[in-house]
Protein backbone atom coordinates (compact mmCIF):
# COMPACT_ATOMS: atom_id res chain seq x y z
CA UNK A 1 0.00 0.00 0.00
CA UNK A 2 1.17 3.56 -0.63
CA UNK A 3 1.24 6.24 2.04
CA UNK A 4 -2.31 7.27 1.11
CA UNK A 5 -4.37 7.47 4.26
CA UNK A 6 -7.29 5.04 4.54
CA UNK A 7 -10.47 6.13 6.33
CA UNK A 8 -10.28 5.90 10.13
CA UNK A 9 -11.27 2.75 11.98
CA UNK A 10 -10.57 0.83 15.19
CA UNK A 11 -6.93 0.55 16.19
CA UNK A 12 -7.42 -2.71 18.07
CA UNK A 13 -5.46 -5.78 16.93
CA UNK A 14 -6.88 -7.36 13.71
CA UNK A 15 -7.63 -10.59 15.64
CA UNK A 16 -9.81 -8.61 18.04
CA UNK A 17 -11.60 -6.95 15.11
CA UNK A 18 -12.11 -10.35 13.52
CA UNK A 19 -13.51 -11.80 16.76
CA UNK A 20 -16.00 -8.94 17.15
CA UNK A 21 -17.00 -9.19 13.50
CA UNK A 22 -17.66 -12.93 13.88
CA UNK A 23 -19.46 -12.86 17.23
CA UNK A 24 -21.32 -9.54 17.38
CA UNK A 25 -21.20 -7.97 13.92
CA UNK A 26 -24.28 -5.71 13.94
CA UNK A 27 -23.44 -3.88 17.16
CA UNK A 28 -19.78 -3.76 16.17
CA UNK A 29 -20.35 -2.02 12.83
CA UNK A 30 -23.00 0.28 14.34
CA UNK A 31 -20.49 1.28 17.00
CA UNK A 32 -17.83 1.90 14.30
CA UNK A 33 -20.26 4.03 12.27
CA UNK A 34 -21.04 6.15 15.37
CA UNK A 35 -17.34 6.66 16.06
CA UNK A 36 -15.87 7.01 12.59
CA UNK A 37 -18.74 8.03 10.30
CA UNK A 38 -20.22 6.38 7.22
CA UNK A 39 -16.88 5.33 5.70
CA UNK A 40 -14.49 3.42 8.00
CA UNK A 41 -11.76 0.76 7.77
CA UNK A 42 -11.67 -2.66 9.45
CA UNK A 43 -8.93 -5.28 9.20
CA UNK A 44 -10.55 -8.66 8.62
CA UNK A 45 -10.07 -11.93 6.79
CA UNK A 46 -7.16 -14.16 5.87
CA UNK A 47 -4.35 -11.60 5.65
CA UNK A 48 -6.13 -8.84 7.54
CA UNK A 49 -6.19 -6.71 4.41
CA UNK A 50 -7.86 -3.37 5.11
CA UNK A 51 -11.56 -3.47 4.24
CA UNK A 52 -13.41 -0.17 3.85
CA UNK A 53 -17.07 -0.27 4.93
CA UNK A 54 -19.27 2.29 3.21
CA UNK A 55 -22.82 3.38 4.08
CA UNK A 56 -22.78 6.75 2.37
CA UNK A 57 -25.33 6.68 -0.51
CA UNK A 58 -23.27 8.97 -2.80
CA UNK A 59 -20.19 6.79 -2.30
CA UNK A 60 -22.27 3.63 -2.88
CA UNK A 61 -23.60 5.18 -6.10
CA UNK A 62 -20.00 5.68 -7.24
CA UNK A 63 -19.13 2.06 -6.39
CA UNK A 64 -22.14 0.68 -8.29
CA UNK A 65 -21.53 2.85 -11.36
CA UNK A 66 -17.70 2.56 -11.63
CA UNK A 67 -16.45 0.61 -14.66
CA UNK A 68 -15.79 -3.03 -13.59
CA UNK A 69 -12.33 -2.69 -15.20
CA UNK A 70 -11.44 -0.35 -12.33
CA UNK A 71 -13.50 -1.87 -9.54
CA UNK A 72 -15.08 -5.32 -9.52
CA UNK A 73 -16.01 -8.25 -7.32
CA UNK A 74 -15.30 -11.96 -7.90
CA UNK A 75 -12.84 -14.43 -6.43
CA UNK A 76 -9.96 -11.91 -6.37
CA UNK A 77 -12.11 -9.65 -4.19
CA UNK A 78 -12.24 -12.43 -1.62
CA UNK A 79 -15.59 -13.93 -2.63
CA UNK A 80 -15.00 -17.44 -1.32
CA UNK A 81 -17.45 -19.89 -2.88
CA UNK A 82 -16.11 -23.45 -2.47
CA UNK A 83 -19.61 -24.92 -2.69
CA UNK A 84 -20.64 -22.78 -5.66
CA UNK A 85 -17.52 -23.31 -7.76
CA UNK A 86 -15.24 -21.13 -9.87
CA UNK A 87 -17.75 -20.74 -12.71
CA UNK A 88 -20.35 -19.30 -10.32
CA UNK A 89 -21.62 -15.84 -11.19
CA UNK A 90 -20.34 -14.66 -7.78
CA UNK A 91 -16.76 -15.81 -8.42
CA UNK A 92 -16.43 -14.61 -12.04
CA UNK A 93 -15.39 -11.14 -13.19
CA UNK A 94 -15.02 -9.18 -16.42
CA UNK A 95 -16.23 -10.69 -19.72
CA UNK A 96 -17.02 -14.21 -18.36
CA UNK A 97 -19.17 -12.64 -15.63
CA UNK A 98 -21.00 -10.49 -18.21
CA UNK A 99 -21.65 -13.54 -20.43
CA UNK A 100 -23.06 -15.70 -17.62
CA UNK A 101 -25.26 -12.88 -16.35
CA UNK A 102 -26.77 -12.41 -19.81
CA UNK A 103 -27.48 -16.15 -20.15
CA UNK A 104 -29.07 -16.42 -16.70
CA UNK A 105 -31.29 -13.33 -16.70
CA UNK A 106 -34.24 -14.39 -18.97
CA UNK A 107 -35.39 -17.51 -17.04
CA UNK A 108 -35.66 -15.50 -13.80
CA UNK A 109 -37.78 -12.63 -15.09
CA UNK A 110 -41.08 -11.67 -16.70
CA UNK A 111 -43.56 -14.21 -17.99
CA UNK A 112 -41.22 -17.14 -17.37
CA UNK A 113 -40.95 -16.24 -13.71
CA UNK A 114 -44.73 -15.82 -13.34
CA UNK A 115 -45.19 -19.34 -14.69
CA UNK A 116 -43.78 -20.65 -11.40
CA UNK A 117 -46.63 -19.04 -9.44
CA UNK A 118 -48.95 -22.02 -9.38
CA UNK A 119 -46.11 -24.38 -8.41
CA UNK A 120 -45.08 -22.09 -5.53
CA UNK A 121 -48.65 -21.87 -4.25
CA UNK A 122 -49.14 -25.66 -4.36
CA UNK A 123 -45.87 -26.32 -2.53
CA UNK A 124 -46.81 -23.75 0.14
CA UNK A 125 -50.26 -25.30 0.63
CA UNK A 126 -48.76 -28.77 0.93
CA UNK A 127 -46.22 -27.70 3.60
CA UNK A 128 -48.62 -25.61 5.69
CA UNK A 129 -51.35 -28.27 5.56
CA UNK A 130 -49.18 -30.25 8.00
CA UNK A 131 -49.42 -27.57 10.72
CA UNK A 132 -51.43 -28.58 13.80
CA UNK A 133 -53.91 -26.18 15.41
CA UNK A 134 -52.84 -25.21 18.93
CA UNK A 135 -49.26 -26.47 18.65
CA UNK A 136 -46.31 -24.12 19.09
CA UNK A 137 -43.64 -24.52 16.41
CA UNK A 138 -40.75 -22.66 14.79
CA UNK A 139 -41.77 -21.13 11.45
CA UNK A 140 -38.27 -21.09 9.89
CA UNK A 141 -38.06 -24.86 9.08
CA UNK A 142 -41.43 -24.66 7.26
CA UNK A 143 -40.26 -21.65 5.23
CA UNK A 144 -37.01 -23.53 4.46
CA UNK A 145 -39.04 -26.53 3.27
CA UNK A 146 -41.06 -24.29 0.94
CA UNK A 147 -38.12 -22.37 -0.55
CA UNK A 148 -36.17 -25.60 -0.89
CA UNK A 149 -38.90 -27.37 -2.86
CA UNK A 150 -39.49 -24.30 -5.04
CA UNK A 151 -35.81 -24.37 -5.98
CA UNK A 152 -35.61 -28.13 -6.57
CA UNK A 153 -38.79 -28.10 -8.69
CA UNK A 154 -38.76 -24.70 -10.42
CA UNK A 155 -34.98 -24.24 -10.77
CA UNK A 156 -33.70 -27.85 -11.04
CA UNK A 157 -36.98 -29.13 -12.53
CA UNK A 158 -36.82 -32.32 -10.45
CA UNK A 159 -39.90 -34.49 -10.03
CA UNK A 160 -40.58 -36.36 -6.77
CA UNK A 161 -38.52 -39.55 -6.78
CA UNK A 162 -35.26 -41.14 -5.55
CA UNK A 163 -32.96 -38.47 -7.06
CA UNK A 164 -35.08 -35.64 -5.66
CA UNK A 165 -35.11 -37.20 -2.18
CA UNK A 166 -31.37 -37.95 -2.17
CA UNK A 167 -30.42 -34.47 -3.41
CA UNK A 168 -32.74 -32.91 -0.82
CA UNK A 169 -31.16 -34.95 1.98
CA UNK A 170 -27.59 -34.08 0.92
CA UNK A 171 -28.31 -30.40 0.39
CA UNK A 172 -29.99 -30.07 3.79
CA UNK A 173 -26.92 -31.70 5.36
CA UNK A 174 -24.44 -29.37 3.62
CA UNK A 175 -26.48 -26.18 4.10
CA UNK A 176 -27.25 -26.73 7.78
CA UNK A 177 -23.98 -27.67 9.52
CA UNK A 178 -24.18 -28.60 13.22
CA UNK A 179 -21.61 -25.91 14.04
CA UNK A 180 -22.22 -22.95 11.70
CA UNK A 181 -19.51 -20.84 13.38
CA UNK A 182 -16.84 -23.43 12.41
CA UNK A 183 -18.09 -23.39 8.79
CA UNK A 184 -17.93 -19.56 8.81
CA UNK A 185 -14.34 -19.60 10.06
CA UNK A 186 -13.35 -22.18 7.41
CA UNK A 187 -14.91 -20.02 4.67
CA UNK A 188 -13.16 -16.87 5.91
CA UNK A 189 -9.76 -18.57 6.32
CA UNK A 190 -9.15 -20.76 3.22
CA UNK A 191 -5.79 -21.93 4.64
CA UNK A 192 -7.77 -23.88 7.28
CA UNK A 193 -9.67 -25.85 4.62
CA UNK A 194 -7.82 -29.11 5.22
CA UNK A 195 -9.27 -32.52 4.37
CA UNK A 196 -8.37 -34.54 7.47
CA UNK A 197 -10.65 -37.45 6.62
CA UNK A 198 -14.39 -38.08 6.61
CA UNK A 199 -14.80 -37.05 10.27
CA UNK A 200 -13.13 -33.66 9.96
CA UNK A 201 -15.37 -30.63 9.29
CA UNK A 202 -13.85 -29.87 5.90
CA UNK A 203 -13.54 -33.53 4.93
CA UNK A 204 -17.23 -34.08 5.62
CA UNK A 205 -18.06 -30.97 3.59
CA UNK A 206 -16.02 -32.14 0.58
CA UNK A 207 -17.61 -35.61 0.60
CA UNK A 208 -21.12 -34.16 0.73
CA UNK A 209 -20.26 -31.81 -2.13
CA UNK A 210 -18.94 -34.71 -4.22
CA UNK A 211 -22.17 -36.69 -3.76
CA UNK A 212 -24.26 -33.63 -4.67
CA UNK A 213 -22.17 -33.10 -7.81
CA UNK A 214 -22.70 -36.70 -8.94
CA UNK A 215 -26.48 -36.25 -8.74
CA UNK A 216 -26.45 -32.88 -10.54
CA UNK A 217 -24.23 -34.17 -13.37
CA UNK A 218 -26.43 -37.28 -13.70
CA UNK A 219 -29.49 -35.02 -14.07
CA UNK A 220 -27.72 -32.91 -16.74
CA UNK A 221 -26.72 -36.07 -18.68
CA UNK A 222 -30.29 -37.43 -18.54
CA UNK A 223 -31.64 -34.15 -19.93
CA UNK A 224 -29.11 -34.20 -22.74
CA UNK A 225 -29.98 -37.80 -23.59
CA UNK A 226 -33.73 -37.02 -23.67
CA UNK A 227 -34.21 -33.40 -24.72
CA UNK A 228 -37.72 -32.05 -24.10
CA UNK A 229 -38.46 -28.59 -25.49
CA UNK A 230 -41.71 -28.32 -23.51
CA UNK A 231 -39.90 -28.14 -20.14
CA UNK A 232 -39.98 -24.73 -18.45
CA UNK A 233 -37.75 -25.29 -15.40
CA UNK A 234 -34.72 -23.02 -15.11
CA UNK A 235 -32.15 -25.80 -15.71
CA UNK A 236 -33.83 -26.64 -19.06
CA UNK A 237 -33.90 -22.95 -20.04
CA UNK A 238 -30.23 -22.59 -19.05
CA UNK A 239 -29.32 -25.64 -21.14
CA UNK A 240 -31.13 -24.17 -24.15
CA UNK A 241 -29.52 -20.70 -23.78
CA UNK A 242 -26.77 -19.66 -26.21
CA UNK A 243 -24.26 -16.84 -25.93
CA UNK A 244 -23.40 -14.37 -28.73
CA UNK A 245 -21.03 -16.92 -30.29
CA UNK A 246 -23.86 -19.51 -30.31
CA UNK A 247 -22.18 -21.53 -27.54
CA UNK A 248 -24.17 -23.26 -24.77
CA UNK A 249 -23.12 -23.33 -21.12
CA UNK A 250 -20.76 -26.18 -20.24
CA UNK A 251 -21.77 -28.85 -17.72
CA UNK A 252 -19.43 -27.26 -15.17
CA UNK A 253 -21.01 -23.82 -15.71
CA UNK A 254 -24.50 -25.32 -15.38
CA UNK A 255 -23.54 -27.09 -12.15
CA UNK A 256 -21.95 -23.98 -10.61
CA UNK A 257 -24.88 -21.71 -11.53
CA UNK A 258 -27.42 -24.22 -10.21
CA UNK A 259 -25.57 -24.32 -6.89
CA UNK A 260 -25.40 -20.52 -6.84
CA UNK A 261 -29.16 -20.20 -7.38
CA UNK A 262 -29.78 -22.83 -4.74
CA UNK A 263 -27.48 -21.43 -2.05
CA UNK A 264 -28.28 -17.77 -2.76
CA UNK A 265 -32.02 -18.39 -3.05
CA UNK A 266 -32.84 -20.96 -0.38
CA UNK A 267 -31.84 -19.74 3.06
CA UNK A 268 -32.22 -16.05 2.12
CA UNK A 269 -35.88 -16.35 1.06
CA UNK A 270 -36.78 -18.66 3.97
CA UNK A 271 -35.22 -16.25 6.48
CA UNK A 272 -36.93 -13.20 4.96
CA UNK A 273 -40.31 -15.01 5.04
CA UNK A 274 -39.81 -15.87 8.73
CA UNK A 275 -39.01 -12.23 9.56
CA UNK A 276 -42.04 -11.05 7.56
CA UNK A 277 -44.38 -13.42 9.45
CA UNK A 278 -42.85 -12.26 12.74
CA UNK A 279 -43.46 -8.56 12.03
CA UNK A 280 -46.96 -9.13 10.58
CA UNK A 281 -48.02 -10.92 13.76
CA UNK A 282 -46.01 -8.73 16.13
CA UNK A 283 -47.84 -5.61 14.94
CA UNK A 284 -51.64 -6.12 14.75
CA UNK A 285 -52.17 -2.96 12.67
CA UNK A 286 -49.82 -4.28 9.96
CA UNK A 287 -51.63 -7.63 9.89
CA UNK A 288 -55.08 -6.00 9.65
CA UNK A 289 -54.04 -3.66 6.85
CA UNK A 290 -52.43 -6.51 4.91
CA UNK A 291 -55.41 -8.88 5.30
CA UNK A 292 -57.72 -6.10 4.10
CA UNK A 293 -55.61 -5.66 0.96
CA UNK A 294 -55.52 -9.43 0.34
CA UNK A 295 -59.29 -9.75 0.84
CA UNK A 296 -59.85 -7.04 -1.80
CA UNK A 297 -58.19 -9.21 -4.46
CA UNK A 298 -61.52 -10.81 -5.30
CA UNK A 299 -62.08 -14.18 -6.96
CA UNK A 300 -59.16 -15.97 -8.62
CA UNK A 301 -56.48 -13.24 -8.65
CA UNK A 302 -53.55 -14.10 -10.87
CA UNK A 303 -50.04 -14.14 -9.39
CA UNK A 304 -49.30 -10.92 -11.26
CA UNK A 305 -52.02 -9.10 -9.25
CA UNK A 306 -50.49 -10.40 -6.00
CA UNK A 307 -47.02 -9.30 -7.17
CA UNK A 308 -48.29 -5.71 -7.66
CA UNK A 309 -50.10 -5.23 -4.31
CA UNK A 310 -48.72 -1.98 -2.81
CA UNK A 311 -49.00 -2.76 0.93
CA UNK A 312 -47.75 -6.34 0.53
CA UNK A 313 -44.80 -4.91 -1.40
CA UNK A 314 -44.18 -2.36 1.38
CA UNK A 315 -44.23 -5.13 4.04
CA UNK A 316 -41.70 -7.19 2.07
CA UNK A 317 -39.51 -4.12 1.43
CA UNK A 318 -39.49 -3.12 5.11
CA UNK A 319 -38.69 -6.73 6.14
CA UNK A 320 -35.64 -6.69 3.84
CA UNK A 321 -34.64 -3.22 5.03
CA UNK A 322 -34.71 -3.81 8.78
CA UNK A 323 -32.73 -7.07 8.91
CA UNK A 324 -31.27 -7.76 5.47
CA UNK A 325 -30.18 -11.42 5.29
CA UNK A 326 -26.78 -10.38 3.94
CA UNK A 327 -25.58 -7.36 5.93
CA UNK A 328 -22.97 -6.35 3.33
CA UNK A 329 -22.86 -6.24 -0.46
CA UNK A 330 -20.16 -8.21 -2.26
CA UNK A 331 -16.64 -6.83 -1.70
CA UNK A 332 -15.24 -4.78 -4.57
CA UNK A 333 -11.51 -4.88 -5.33
CA UNK A 334 -9.92 -1.61 -6.46
CA UNK A 335 -8.02 -2.39 -9.69
CA UNK A 336 -6.72 1.08 -10.59
CA UNK A 337 -6.39 4.26 -8.47
CA UNK A 338 -9.85 5.48 -7.59
CA UNK A 339 -11.33 8.47 -5.79
CA UNK A 340 -14.55 7.95 -3.86
CA UNK A 341 -15.81 10.94 -1.93
CA UNK A 342 -12.79 12.59 -0.31
CA UNK A 343 -10.74 9.38 -0.29
CA UNK A 344 -8.23 8.09 -2.83
CA UNK A 345 -7.93 4.32 -2.93
CA UNK A 346 -4.97 2.36 -4.25
CA UNK A 347 -5.26 -0.94 -6.20
CA UNK A 348 -5.67 -3.87 -3.82
CA UNK A 349 -8.04 -2.07 -1.42
CA UNK A 350 -11.34 -3.81 -0.66
CA UNK A 351 -14.50 -1.68 -0.61
CA UNK A 352 -17.60 -3.13 1.08
CA UNK A 353 -21.04 -1.53 0.62
CA UNK A 354 -22.70 -1.90 4.05
CA UNK A 355 -26.33 -2.82 3.39
CA UNK A 356 -27.25 -2.97 7.08
CA UNK A 357 -25.74 0.42 8.00
CA UNK A 358 -27.24 2.14 4.94
CA UNK A 359 -30.67 0.72 5.84
CA UNK A 360 -30.33 2.14 9.36
CA UNK A 361 -29.37 5.70 8.47
CA UNK A 362 -31.67 7.94 10.49
CA UNK A 363 -31.57 10.63 7.77
CA UNK A 364 -33.14 8.13 5.33
CA UNK A 365 -35.16 5.94 7.68
CA UNK A 366 -36.23 7.84 10.83
CA UNK A 367 -36.72 5.45 13.80
CA UNK A 368 -34.83 2.89 11.75
CA UNK A 369 -35.24 0.12 14.37
CA UNK A 370 -39.05 0.33 14.04
CA UNK A 371 -40.96 -1.76 11.48
CA UNK A 372 -42.89 0.77 9.37
CA UNK A 373 -44.00 -0.47 5.92
CA UNK A 374 -45.60 2.95 5.27
CA UNK A 375 -42.18 4.46 4.59
CA UNK A 376 -42.15 2.56 1.27
CA UNK A 377 -45.58 3.98 0.34
CA UNK A 378 -44.58 7.55 1.23
CA UNK A 379 -41.38 7.78 -0.78
CA UNK A 380 -39.27 6.06 -3.39
CA UNK A 381 -35.75 5.11 -2.28
CA UNK A 382 -32.86 5.08 -4.75
CA UNK A 383 -30.83 1.86 -5.38
CA UNK A 384 -28.03 3.47 -3.28
CA UNK A 385 -30.30 4.05 -0.26
CA UNK A 386 -32.14 0.72 -0.34
CA UNK A 387 -30.07 -2.25 -1.50
CA UNK A 388 -31.13 -5.58 0.07
CA UNK A 389 -30.01 -7.41 -3.11
CA UNK A 390 -26.75 -5.50 -3.58
CA UNK A 391 -26.31 -3.37 -6.67
CA UNK A 392 -24.47 -2.40 -9.83
CA UNK A 393 -23.23 -5.28 -11.99
CA UNK A 394 -23.47 -7.48 -8.86
CA UNK A 395 -27.12 -7.00 -8.00
CA UNK A 396 -28.67 -10.39 -7.17
CA UNK A 397 -29.92 -11.92 -10.39
CA UNK A 398 -32.76 -13.68 -8.57
CA UNK A 399 -34.21 -10.51 -7.03
CA UNK A 400 -37.53 -10.52 -8.93
CA UNK A 401 -37.94 -14.27 -8.40
CA UNK A 402 -37.27 -13.96 -4.63
CA UNK A 403 -39.79 -11.13 -4.20
CA UNK A 404 -42.40 -12.99 -6.25
CA UNK A 405 -41.95 -16.14 -4.16
CA UNK A 406 -42.06 -14.15 -0.92
CA UNK A 407 -45.34 -12.44 -1.85
CA UNK A 408 -47.04 -15.64 -3.01
CA UNK A 409 -46.00 -17.61 0.09
CA UNK A 410 -47.16 -14.86 2.48
CA UNK A 411 -50.49 -14.53 0.65
CA UNK A 412 -51.08 -18.29 0.79
CA UNK A 413 -50.14 -18.63 4.48
CA UNK A 414 -52.20 -15.62 5.62
CA UNK A 415 -55.23 -16.66 3.59
CA UNK A 416 -55.28 -20.17 5.10
CA UNK A 417 -54.47 -19.78 8.76
CA UNK A 418 -55.09 -17.49 11.73
CA UNK A 419 -51.84 -17.45 13.65
CA UNK A 420 -50.13 -15.66 16.48
CA UNK A 421 -46.66 -15.47 18.01
CA UNK A 422 -46.03 -18.07 20.73
CA UNK A 423 -44.61 -15.39 23.04
CA UNK A 424 -44.27 -11.62 23.11
CA UNK A 425 -40.49 -11.49 23.55
CA UNK A 426 -38.84 -9.46 20.75
CA UNK A 427 -36.91 -11.68 18.29
CA UNK A 428 -33.29 -10.72 17.61
CA UNK A 429 -31.11 -11.50 14.57
CA UNK A 430 -28.27 -14.00 15.08
CA UNK A 431 -25.39 -14.96 12.83
CA UNK A 432 -25.97 -18.21 10.98
CA UNK A 433 -22.85 -18.83 8.93
CA UNK A 434 -22.44 -15.85 6.59
CA UNK A 435 -26.12 -14.84 6.86
CA UNK A 436 -28.36 -13.51 9.64
CA UNK A 437 -31.43 -15.29 10.91
CA UNK A 438 -34.15 -14.68 13.54
CA UNK A 439 -33.09 -16.28 16.84
CA UNK A 440 -35.19 -19.37 17.56
CA UNK A 441 -36.64 -19.34 14.04
CA UNK A 442 -39.81 -17.39 15.18
CA UNK A 443 -42.09 -19.51 17.39
CA UNK A 444 -45.74 -19.37 16.32
CA UNK A 445 -49.08 -21.01 17.14
CA UNK A 446 -51.82 -21.79 14.59
CA UNK A 447 -55.17 -20.69 16.08
CA UNK A 448 -57.40 -22.08 13.34
CA UNK A 449 -58.46 -21.79 9.70
CA UNK A 450 -59.16 -18.31 8.42
CA UNK A 451 -62.90 -18.21 7.66
CA UNK A 452 -62.86 -15.70 4.80
CA UNK A 453 -59.99 -17.34 2.92
CA UNK A 454 -61.88 -18.51 -0.17
CA UNK A 455 -61.29 -15.49 -2.46
CA UNK A 456 -57.52 -15.51 -2.05
CA UNK A 457 -56.95 -19.20 -2.37
CA UNK A 458 -57.96 -19.94 -5.89
CA UNK A 459 -55.07 -18.54 -7.85
CA UNK A 460 -55.71 -19.35 -11.46
CA UNK A 461 -52.87 -20.96 -13.34
CA UNK A 462 -54.48 -20.05 -16.66
CA UNK A 463 -54.04 -16.34 -15.93
CA UNK A 464 -50.26 -16.74 -15.99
Amino acid sequence: MSALKLPNGPETHPWVQMYQWLTNPLEYIEDCAKRYGDIFTLQLGQNFAPQVFISNPQAIQQIFSTDPKKLDSGSRAGVQAPLLGRQSLLALEGKPHQRQRKLLTPPLHGERMLAYGELTRKITEQVISQWQVGESFSILPSMQAISFQVILKAVFGLEDGPRYEKLKELLIAILNPKFPIIRTILLIFPSMQQDLGAWSHWGKYLRLRQQIDQLIYAEIQDRKAQPDSSRTDILSLMMAARDEAGEPMTDLELRDELMTLLVAGHETTATSLSWALYWIHHLPQVREKLLQELDNLGEQPDPNAIFRLPYLNAVCSETLRLYPVAISGLNRLVKSPLQIGEYNFEPGTLLTPSIYLTHHREDLYPESKQFKPERFLERQFSPYEYLPFGGGNRRCIGMAFALFEMKLVLTTVLSHWQMELADSKPVQPVRKGLLFSPAGGVKMVVKGKRPQNQPILQTSSSSV
